[in-house]
């Protein structure tokens, strides 16, 4: 049927030169999706048919303006309903469909009144005659006035609809007889000769393969793995973490925390109502626990209160994994005899927080536990984008009026650290705001596309140290003699493209350039759409100074400029897009920060830091769409100190 179908419409077509499928499918009696289909097929075939997109719009009655174009309209309908004598609102309000917005409508015409002097309210009619013009206006659509058409539309009596439809011309190799095409070229073929009189059907190199459709990972499951797979290979023990409720005895009284604690608060906890409280503990153990918070004990001297057991058996969903690794701890020493240990987990906790951009009621806590002798270390390591070692998540020690109680030999010592996988999720895929990352507002497109989470790992080769240093000893010889830093790691080329209005251009792209230009290599080509009518001059030499094509660039940015409005929208690749000049900012300055880090800083500074910027950028955001000069406080130059940030580069911007 569907190759009879495409034989028709190119009969057809021989015969009218050029026709549409709208016409096709009444010529045919076809659905038009079907029409549609069938010259997709033709148009498959090289140069066959030419083919043209129309969109039209029209205006038809709505299931109502069909009932009003048939029987009046409502307000006809109420005042036909009434007797010459009256009638009694309630009955007529009863009588005819669309009974509320006839009598409204009927009132307000002047058509009827209610005489309300006997009490009972009674409608009669106020004119002998009406003219029905509404119904007279929807049986004929084409003559009515755009004010009349959206008076109408408000009423719901009639609707615009588009009309998409295809315009079919013959092309330059059009026939009405359609030879097949081979898509392959076979061992017969080639055997007889055949290969020769066929036409094959011209391969699209560009195509690509259909997508599977099949599950994908979170960036929080991603870097979770990642995590997990580091603490196995390093010999850890993952601790069973599968029980979100917790009692407040290994929560906190386990922990050696006071019952009058504040975190025990409801402020910072949720505490469970059914069930409300556990009863199950190991006795012997509980009275160790009481002894030492009320008495002391093992060289403390306790908090020196009334410890009770009702504040111990109050369940609440587990503040940290800690509770965890003191119940592995204490089940350590029901073995028997002590052995070193180390545990990890990785899972979900809950507190009362108030929720922003960095923190939710939920989230997961890394852990790591180290029980052993003589162990005084914290977890440290060397940040190469500030200078310095810091503090790996809060680390520290378990202390000895929790230890002992257990069981553990004295002279053994638990080392424990801490962090969360939100921020370090955040920081390696680039999501500034966690609500982006977790909860209803995520983009699925996001966690389909999220590459593959890899965690940079150093080696203690030797000949690999020195070769790494090699190479950034080269890569400092290019840079400027000023710097001061080495590249944290190889930058990707980036291809990106910018839509921007040329009455609102992004001018800040120049200055961010021209604090980069000395680390990468940039190219920057700008087009005019058609939309277009009057470009100014000063774009046509907008960025002129990234032009040269022929030194091989890290960043190929196209500006096209587009009438899209006050905001401009950057394309990444893979169908990513980014709207807003803070935005892009933002995206930019994360690009080179992620290798240069202390070029523009932001994210490799601390959490308080970025969140400063965070809110800088918010009052320039509104400053860009409102105009109210007064909400920025103008400070020095650099507003956030001594370190360059995108915030001075858009200040500066706007001064300009």
């Amino acid at each position: 049927m569907a190759k009879q179908l495409t034989e028709q419409i190119l009969v057809y077509l021989n015969k009218h030169e050029e026709v549409n499928s709208l016409h096709l499918s009444e010529v045919f009696g076809e659905n038009h999706q079907k029409i549609i289909g069938a010259i997709k097929s033709l148009e498959t075939l090289d140069d066959l048919i030419t083919t043209k997109q129309i969109t039209d719009k029209k205006w038809e009655l709505t299931s109502e303006g069909q009932h009003v174009a048939s029987y009046g309209s409502h307000e006809a309908t109420v005042y036909n309903a009434i007797p010459d004598d009256g009638i009694p609102q309630s009955e007529i309000m009863q009588s005819v469909p669309f009974v509320k917005v006839g009598f409204s409508k009927a009132l307000q015409a002047g058509w009827i009144v209610i005489d309300k002097s006997s009490g009972t309210p009674i409608v009669k009619k106020k004119v002998s005659s009406i003219t029905d013009i509404t119904q007279k206006d929807l049986k004929n659509l084409a003559s009515l006035t755009d004010r009349l058409k959206n008076e109408y539309k408000k009423r719901k009596l009639i609707q615009e609809i588009v009309v998409k439809f295809v315009q079919l011309g013959k092309g330059p190799n059009f026939t009405t007889t359609i030879e097949k095409q081979e898509t392959e070229l076979t061992a017969d073929l080639l055997a007889n000769g055949a290969w020769k009189d066929k036409k094959f059907k011209p391969y699209n190199f560009d195509a690509l393969g259909a997508t599977l459709e099949v599950g994908h990972l979170h960036p929080l499951l991603k870097v979770r793995s990642e995590f997990r797979k580091i603490f196995l290979e390093m010999g850890f023990t993952e601790m069973p973490t599968n029980n979100f409720v917790e009692s407040s005895f290994w929560n906190f009284d386990a922990l050696f925390q006071p019952q009058q604690h504040p975190a025990r608060d409801a402020h910072d906890t949720f505490f469970i109502a059914e069930p409300s409280r556990s009863t199950n503990f190991p006795m012997e153990y509980m009275e160790k626990v009481k002894k030492v918070h009320s008495e002391g004990g093992y060289g403390s001297l306790g908090y020196r209160y009334d410890w009770k057991i009702e504040e111990a058996q109050k369940n609440v969903l587990r503040t940290h994994t800690t509770a965890v690794s003191a119940r592995m701890l204490y089940n350590l020493m029901q073995q028997g005899e002590f052995k070193p240990v180390r545990y990890f987990s990785i899972d979900r906790v809950f507190r009362n927080e108030t929720l922003d951009a960095t923190h939710l009621a939920e989230f997961h806590q890394i852990e790591g536990v180290v029980a052993d002798y003589n162990l005084t270390m914290e977890i440290f390591c060397y940040h190469e984008g500030l200078k310095k070692w810091i503090e790996i998540g809060n680390s520290g020690m378990f202390r000895p009026e929790m230890l002992l109680p257990m069981g553990l030999p004295e002279g053994v010592n638990v080392i424990a650290w801490g962090l969360s996988l939100e921020r370090p999720t955040m920081i390696k895929y680039g999501i500034n705001n966690i609500r982006d990352l977790v909860g209803p507002k995520v983009d699925l497109e996001m966690v389909y596309n999220n590459p593959i989470c890899r965690l940079n790992k150093t080696s203690q080769n030797s000949s690999q140290t020195k070769k790494a240093e090699d190479k950034k000893q080269e890569l400092n010889k290019h840079e400027n003699k000023s710097c001061t830093f080495k590249c944290a790691e190889k930058f990707e080329k980036q291809k990106l493209i910018i839509f921007c209005d040329p009455k609102h251009p992004i001018k800040f792209i120049e200055l961010f350039f021209h604090h980069v230009k000395n680390y990468v290599n940039i190219f920057v080509t700008s087009y005019v759409h058609s939309s277009v009518q009057h470009v100014p001059n000063y774009l046509l030499n907008f960025c002129s100074e990234y032009r040269n094509e022929d030194q091989a660039n890290d960043i190929h940015l196209t500006i096209i400029w587009k009438e899209i409005g006050i905001d401009p929208i950057m394309q990444l690749p893979g169908m990513y897009a980014i709207t807003g000049k803070i935005n892009v900012a933002r995206y930019l300055n994360r690009l080179i920060e992620n290798c240069y880090p202390r070029v523009l800083c932001y994210e490799s500074k601390d959490a308080l830091y970025a969140n400063e910027i965070d809110n800088y950028l918010e009052k320039i955001h509104i400053f860009l769409h409102t105009n109210v000069h007064h909400g920025i406080h103008k400070k020095s130059r650099y507003v956030m100190g001594q370190d360059i940030s995108i915030v001075d580069i858009l200040l500066e911007s706007l001064e300009k």
